[in-house]
């Protein structure tokens, strides 16, 4: 029996094969892709790590450079408690691995309590010098803002800085993500000489060269930043429990 092409049941089969077809192409596209996915995702998340401590990595040899530089993975809750730990390989269907902790989805999550959240923090040793990477995210004027701020073994000295976001407005908060902003924060401290946590300011005008707490923030960038100091000191004051506890062990060693 000859097929009526112009019929509407043909037309409405035709139509059903159509998406079955593409939605089972466009399903086993996606599911080949994921692991490739996930896999770049990572390496992005290791590259931007390693920038805060001076390490300068690419697709290639992001993993390598990860695992020689970073010797431990943990995870702080808000008493500054660790409550996990990690090393060697990351593994993306561990949940409690430190690394697979999504900090913005947390912070955004209008329905989780800062107490509720975890903090990760990174333990590395480059060139011989210990040092710690702690995860942090805020808003800017448009939106997200994140970043990654090492600190030397002394809990207190800032030894790199790395800051991005999602959609400042270019020459002004996006600036954020440059190296003339993040530079300066180098060598700054986030304790006074009385042990207070006091973070790093980030000023609107000024000379800040010799204010070990303090650097320049961006011309006609004020909210953004004002957002990268709030972050900061939130995300400090959070693992400041944590700092002071190494610094005591530190002392006490001495």
């Amino acid at each position: 029996m000859a097929i009526n092409k112009n019929s509407n049941a043909f037309t409405f089969t035709f139509a059903i094969l159509m998406v079955i077809i593409v939605g089972a192409t466009l399903s086993f596209a996606a599911i080949s892709l994921k692991p490739r996915q996930v896999e770049n995702a990572i390496q992005k998340e290791m590259i931007s790590i390693l920038s805060s401590v001076g390490v300068e990595a690419n697709r290639d040899n992001a993993s390598d450079l990860f695992y020689a530089n970073i010797k431990e993975r943990i995870t702080l809750n808000h008493s500054g408690e660790v409550i996990a730990n990690r090393q060697g390989k990351v593994d993306a269907q561990d949940a409690d691995d430190p690394f697979n902790i999504d900090v913005q989805k947390e912070y955004r999550n209008p329905n989780m309590k800062p107490e509720d959240r975890s903090y990760p923090a990174y333990l590395a040793e480059v060139d011989g010098t210990e040092l710690v990477v702690v995860p942090m995210v805020g808003k800017g004027l448009w939106g997200p803002i994140w970043g990654y701020v090492a600190l030397k073994g002394d809990y207190n000295t800032i030894y790199g800085a790395v800051f991005s976001h999602k959609s400042e407005t270019p020459g002004l908060g996006a600036e954020i993500s440059e190296g003339f902003f993040q530079e300066p924060f180098e060598g700054k401290q986030i304790y006074d000489d009385s042990g207070n946590m006091v973070s790093v300011d980030v000023k609107k005008s000024g000379d800040t060269s010799s204010d070990p707490h303090a650097v320049d923030g961006i011309t006609g960038g004020t909210i953004t930043s004002v957002g990268v100091q709030e972050m900061m000191r939130r995300t400090f004051g959070v693992y400041d429990k944590y700092f002071q506890s190494k610094k005591a062990n530190i002392t006490e060693l001495r």
